[in-house]
């Protein structure tokens, strides 16, 4: 649905970043060498996303997933299930490089090499989000400049709003609503616990309702390789449940929030 039903207050987006293992081939190189590791990522692919693509299914609930480039070449048939259950796929870089952290020149060839890739296998997207959710200054000029129509990467409003600067449309994100930073564990500190499926949810539910109440949008940033895993499963089953049963909230593609953003603002 392109617009929201009469009576809904509120919206609300699941979007799923689809990285694979190029999250850690990004912080270190040498993780090529190291298959054990990358098979944390390796695991979105091939069991987290058919199973999250089941759940979508059960409940109706069209979503958005953001596909850096590499992933798309490695894992073609991936990218082509999410398109044939009728999902989004956006633009998420080529490698997961943090845009912050590349010369201008880089940075560009990321963008351009990443999109090519998604065009590859058919898509053309409309939304970007940088890997890290990390602008450098030249990024949002970049997104504006590929006549890209949405960015899903800032934290400063609960509610979409167009770049006052570029003709681009916001779809606010916060940790809050992302499932890395509740489950993600560092074997290099040994520091860092992971989270119950209770204190998640509950933190989840907060935030979200809160945004309702807000009139806003709820833009739920996970991962197949971590809300995937079969624990979790049951958590993004519940939050799919609460938010596709909700009468007062619409709960669409980013893409189609985007679309009713800008037409509302113009």
């Amino acid at each position: 649905m392109t617009t929201p039903p009469p009576g809904t207050t509120s919206s609300a987006s699941f979007t799923f970043d689809l990285d694979a293992e190029e999250v850690w081939l990004a912080e270190d190189p040498t993780a090529s060498r190291r298959p054990v590791l990358l098979s944390q990522g390796a695991y979105g692919p091939r069991v987290g996303l058919p199973a999250v693509l089941g759940l979508l299914r059960a409940h109706g609930v069209r979503a958005t997933f953001f596909v850096p480039g590499r992933v798309a070449e490695t894992y073609p048939a991936a990218v082509e299930s999410v398109l044939e259950a009728g999902h989004e796929v956006a633009h998420h870089g080529h490698t997961h490089r943090a845009p912050a952290e590349l010369s201008l020149d880089e940075e560009v060839d990321e963008f351009e090499r990443g999109l090519a890739a998604l065009r590859h296998v058919g898509v053309v997207p409309t939304g970007y989000r940088a890997p890290s959710w990390d602008f450098s200054p030249h990024t949002l000029g970049l997104v504006a400049d590929h006549g890209f129509d949405y960015s899903s990467n800032f934290m400063d409003e609960v509610r979409p709003y167009v770049h006052p600067s570029r003709d681009v449309v916001e779809l606010p994100v916060h940790w809050t609503l992302d499932d890395a930073a509740h489950y993600w564990f560092a074997a290099d500190t040994w520091t860092k616990k992971i989270s119950t499926n209770g204190e998640v949810e509950q933190i989840m539910v907060a935030e979200a309702d809160g945004i309702a109440a807000m009139h806003g949008c709820a833009v739920y940033t996970l991962h197949p390789q971590i809300i995937g895993r079969p624990g979790r499963l049951p958590l993004l089953d519940e939050l799919l449940r609460r938010a596709a049963s909700d009468p007062s909230v619409w709960v669409a593609t980013a893409a189609e929030i985007a679309a009713h953003t800008r037409k509302q603002e113009s």
